[in-house]
């Protein structure tokens, strides 16, 4: 049997560009089946990284070559071995979780399940495009007390936590935008004002009355 040990790969964060076409089209009332879909599709690769990483440090780790379970006990210096070959440390294999964005709690991993079973279902774009605004709307929370705290578009979206949050203020809305994502914006506006001394750079405009701004398309 031959040896291996690759090092495993996670799907990448979604470019703000693909995702700033996505809802300018939708605020112009256009739906695009094929944006949509990789916009979808990739938001569901890296749900399925962030929770195959998670899983990973909760110690079981995922063979990146026959996608075997192994269980470890996370020292550092504990070797992975797989009934395939392939073998790592534990060590090496965190590092290619460790500051990748790739780290949650329960709650944010529930809400990444639902998308992924909720995002191959929906049947219109209307659907799609409501579970992909969901999606990236949400929060990390306390478990204690169900109060968001960071936003979790900063595990979906490149860029740092303050430009995430920028980036999703500036998102373009309309009257023609699919119903119901301006309301999610207002709710998810809420979530970023609790944790206002987050950030002191936000200005005090329309975001913050919690009324999407009218991008142009």
């Amino acid at each position: 049997m031959a040896e291996s040990n690759d090092i495993p790969t996670w799907a990448p964060r979604l470019t703000q560009n693909e995702v700033r076409r996505l809802y300018g089209m939708d605020a112009r009332g256009i739906y695009d089946e094929d944006l949509i879909n990789d916009v979808g599709f990739g938001l569901m690769a890296r749900c399925e990284s962030f929770i195959a990483a998670c899983e990973a440090c909760a110690g079981r780790a995922r063979c990146p070559s026959c996608r075997a379970i192994i269980l470890h006990s996370c020292r550092k210096e504990e070797p992975l071995h797989c009934g395939c070959g392939w073998q790592l440390t534990w060590g090496e294999y965190f590092g290619t979780i460790q500051h990748a964005q790739l780290s949650g709690a329960e709650p944010v991993l529930d809400q990444f399940r639902a998308f992924m079973a909720a995002f191959p279902a929906a049947r219109t774009s209307q659907e799609k495009m409501l579970a992909i605004d969901q999606l990236i709307h949400g929060f990390h929370v306390l478990i204690k007390t169900g109060s968001p705290t960071r936003p979790v578009a900063v595990n979906l979206i490149e860029g740092r936590l303050s430009e995430v949050v920028d980036f999703l203020d500036q998102l373009a809305y309309s009257d023609l935008s699919t119903p119901g994502i301006k309301g999610t914006y207002s709710r998810w506006n809420e979530g970023i004002e609790v944790n206002r001394g987050w950030y002191p750079y936000r200005k005090k405009s329309d975001s913050c009355s919690g009324k999407p701004p009218e991008g142009k398309c």
